[in-house]
């Protein structure tokens, strides 16, 4: 190893003139078109470093009121009037859709909750109620029934309606649907909730 390097640093400083020569020559040519082609580069690109430049549009966003925030913040929870759209609700739609529920609740009396609580008689039943079921605290604190109208409000968006909330489920966007489900919902029931008129 140590024979290859004094070998090879023999021949460098053996090397012709001309061989030097031209290898020099090439590192200088090599330099001076680099900087060539940086300085034209920055001709076409017009690097100019102005902090004062505007490189964008302002747009305007006129401040609302705190009453008009308060009323978008509530607004963005609520949705559509269930209670219209029930009277041309399908209970066989409604069955459809609880299959995607069921994964999570049972619907018959007297079974076990599994990773959501059973939802036998869940109209106008009171929040967070089955003896035994580790609610979120935001469901527990929230408090009130199930009316039909809040359950709308959840089913929709569960976890805008009840900030909080375990219930991993986006929500029905679909009112129709949310009408579908609910019907459906009501008959697993004792007594089952008049509807609304």
């Amino acid at each position: 190893m140590v024979f290859i390097f004094v070998k090879n640093l023999y021949m460098f400083l053996n090397m012709s003139g001309i061989d030097f020569n031209n290898i020099l020559a090439s590192i200088i040519i090599a330099l001076i078109l680099f900087f060539v082609i940086g300085i034209a580069g920055n001709y076409l690109i017009k690097l100019d470093h102005d902090e004062d430049q505007v490189t964008a549009y302002n747009i305007e966003i006129p401040e609302g009121s705190d009453e008009a925030k308060a009323k978008t913040s509530v607004d963005s929870k609520i949705a559509e009037i269930i209670a219209p759209m029930l009277a041309s609700a399908s209970l066989e739609k409604g069955e459809k859709i609880f299959k995607k529920c069921a994964s999570c609740h049972n619907n018959e009396k007297g079974s076990k909750s599994k990773i959501g609580p059973n939802l036998w008689d869940i109209i106008n039943r009171p929040k967070a109620s089955i003896i035994g079921f580790a609610y979120s605290k935001a469901l527990a604190d929230y408090g009130g029934k199930w009316t039909l109208e809040e359950l709308n409000n959840f089913l929709h968006k569960p976890k805008n309606f009840i900030e909080g909330t375990k219930m991993n489920y986006v929500g029905l966007k679909n009112i129709e649907d949310r009408a579908n489900l609910l019907l459906w919902l009501r008959e697993y029931s004792d007594n089952p909730v008049p509807l609304p008129q």
